[in-house]
């Protein structure tokens, strides 16, 4: 397989990964504020951002109700998936380039850097193999959040 599609099937897969691992903080919302799953999608939904999302998880298990045990698995949880919300990020807001081979590529950032008197943008960074090792790392990871959220999501009887 040429590296082009190499590289497209695995930031693809890394979406993939995140976007259904992401969609299961429903369920720590409705077992941490206590409502039916239909009320945390909307919720859910009513947050136009992962961090967002994460945060209001992260806050409904520092509540005082909330066990201590699944307390520190929830902000665990919600550490992980910020760690790796970086790298999903990284790929999913930037611009790919490739050589008329397919077979080098590299990453153009579309941020800007703002410094005292200056700005800064598009940083460009090689997709080396040392890198296409780190975007399947991260998808391996996001595959045990999604496995962790569902112990949590089970030990606690939350609805689902």
């Amino acid at each position: 397989m040429p590296r082009f599609q190499e590289i497209l099937l695995l930031v693809g897969q890394l979406n993939y990964t995140w976007t259904n691992t992401e969609s299961l903080l429903i369920y720590l919302i409705a077992g941490l504020a206590k409502v039916d799953k239909e009320t945390a999608i909307v919720i859910f939904l009513t947050l136009n951002t992962t961090r967002a999302r994460i945060e209001l998880v992260e806050r409904l298990a520092k509540m005082a109700g909330t066990p201590v045990e699944c307390r520190r698995q929830v902000l665990e949880i919600a550490s992980q998936l910020t760690r790796q919300g970086k790298l999903r990020n990284k790929y999913s807001h930037c611009i790919y380039s490739f050589d008329e081979t397919g077979t080098h590529a590299s990453t153009q950032l579309m941020r800007i850097f703002d410094s005292k008197d200056a700005i800064k943008y598009g940083k460009i960074e090689e997709l080396d193999d040392s890198e296409m090792k780190r975007i399947s790392a991260s998808i391996q990871a996001i595959h045990a959040i999604n496995k962790d959220i569902w112990r949590v999501v089970e030990s606690n009887s939350f609805p689902h």
